[in-house]
């Protein structure tokens, strides 16, 4: 049996993220696998790319063939050339920075105090709330209303 170490797409439409898996050369793009060995992001920046490096030697020591792009990230996580016997890539990859924990959570709390607190400008405008004012006139019309309506009756009797 041909065995391939190929990408299956999972994710959303614009927005793929894949597995890394072991499968039989004549299954379909996503169909069934033999192992999962590792993942890739591309849409993230800079992309997510995790492979399970044992696991990559074992299946290309008895014999599984690496599709295209899944020699390129191989060679890109240094697993080609151990298995190859060639030195270590250059160029390590990229590692997104790690994200401060301290500053998120400032930004989190001045988010939720404007959220929670009524701005101070709305309540210094002259005493008055706009649905008080706004009441103010709907009761004066109703007024109008039950005077128009009452003097009506009278003057025709």
């Amino acid at each position: 049996m041909a065995v391939k170490i190929k990408l299956k797409r999972m994710g959303k439409i614009r927005t793929p993220q894949y597995r890394i898996v072991v499968a039989d050369a004549r299954t379909k793009r996503d169909g069934q696998s033999i192992e999962e060995i590792g993942k890739y992001h591309p849409k993230e920046e800079p992309s997510f790319i995790e492979v399970n490096s044992e696991r990559a030697q074992h299946w290309l020591s008895v014999g599984a063939q690496p599709t295209g792009p899944v020699k390129t990230i191989l060679k890109l996580t240094g697993d080609w050339q151990r298995f190859k016997g060639l030195p270590e890539p250059q160029s390590p990859l990229k590692v997104a920075e790690p994200k401060d924990k301290e500053a998120e959570e400032a930004a989190f709390q001045a988010v939720l105090k404007e959220m929670v607190l009524p701005d101070n400008e709305s309540t210094k405008g002259g005493g008055k709330s706009k649905k008080s004012s706004g009441s103010e006139k709907n009761s004066g019309k109703s007024e109008k209303t039950a005077e128009d309506t009452t003097t009506e009756p009278e003057g025709e009797a």
